[in-house]
């Protein structure tokens, strides 16, 4: 019966894995850039709807990162869904699994790898990135050991979400741009909301501030500027003469 030579061992030399591992290691360190691995949190997650709707990020670690996809982003950018226009930018990124494991494995002891629903910041443009798939065998057993992780990401879509990483950048998303309400109550010192006497919540006024400058691309305000607001509201126009009013047929 034939067999591999017993000269030669391929798959199960420890030493000639750690010398790959650390020339991954830095490779990345050197082509790639340092960005931060952030756990996603789950406060009250339904099992039943498999669903959590005060997820929270509350840790950043930061780790060197090569970003694998640098003609641009990659897969479907835009396309038309039964909701619309939808645009979904994504980017692949590689970790070294070794640097994985010893800078955050080491202090995360629920993850096991990188994880879909956690984020990374990308400094360079200053996004934030949601991990969508990972695949842990980019490379299959080069010497008998994984060395990578390729992550899949698409840029991260905020829904009220609370950042308290401590990183001004990151958790600037959270303070920029959240509506909750619940974000910018008055408590009272046993931590409820204090009420209206309609039973609105009470909130501090930078709540009202945010509303006006949530979205940048509104222009409402510029409009009603150069214009007076009656004649802002008229601008809309439904008269016969209009193809798209409400005399034709």
């Amino acid at each position: 019966m034939a067999t591999t030579s017993t000269f030669f061992n391929n798959f199960a030399h420890s030493q000639t894995q750690n010398v790959l591992d650390d020339l991954i290691i830095e490779c990345i360190r050197q082509y790639g850039m340092d960005c931060y691995y952030i756990p996603r949190r789950r406060d009250t997650y339904d099992n039943l709807l498999s669903e959590d709707d005060t997820s929270y990020y509350d840790t950043a670690y930061q780790i060197p990162i090569y970003l694998k996809s640098a003609e641009g982003f990659m897969n479907q950018e835009a396309f038309l869904s039964n909701f619309g226009l939808e645009i979904r930018p994504q980017a692949i990124f590689s970790i070294a699994r070794a640097e994985f494991e010893r800078e955050i494995l080491s202090q995360e002891s629920a993850l096991i790898r990188p994880r879909e629903g956690d984020l990374v910041y990308f400094p360079l443009n200053g996004r934030t990135f949601e991990i969508r798939f990972t695949d842990d065998k980019p490379f299959f057993y080069q010497h008998g050991k994984l060395q990578m992780y390729d992550i899949t990401t698409e840029l991260f879509e905020y829904s009220s979400e609370k950042f308290t990483t401590g990183i001004a950048e990151i958790d600037s998303i959270w303070t920029n741009f959240s509506i909750n309400a619940y974000d910018y109550a008055i408590l009272t010192p046993e931590g409820k909301a204090l009420l209206t006497a309609e039973g609105n919540i009470l909130v501090y006024p930078s709540m009202d501030q945010k509303q006006d400058i949530y979205d940048p691309l509104v222009d409402n305000d510029a409009i009603e500027t150069i214009i007076d607001r009656d004649s802002a509201n008229s601008v809309i126009d439904w008269s016969e003469t209009n193809p798209f009013g409400e005399g034709r047929y």
